[in-house]
């Protein structure tokens, strides 16, 4: 089975990154965005008995830095994902 794990900041930490992108983008001309803010994403194949609490436990411990960061977790259906 494959999962998404979205880990991003939580609010109201600084996001030098996401500062710097939409410095970028304003200087590229883009117009209308209001903040950007960065993350990451992770996929994984896991066993299809893997419950929510071990991939909660697997964030919690590894994938995600509780203290400045959320995560939230997808379960994706076995359709192909689009390229």
């Amino acid at each position: 089975m494959k999962v998404r794990i979205l880990v991003r900041l939580k609010p109201g930490v600084l996001d030098p990154q996401g500062r710097a992108v939409h410095h970028s983008l304003d200087g590229l001309g883009f117009e209308g965005v209001e903040d950007v803010r960065i993350g990451r994403m992770i996929e994984m194949d896991v066993a299809e008995g893997t419950t929510d609490e071990t991939l909660t436990k697997m964030c919690e411990q590894l994938l995600a830095n509780m203290v400045i960061e959320d995560f939230a977790i997808e379960r994706l259906d076995d359709a192909k994902e689009p390229a």
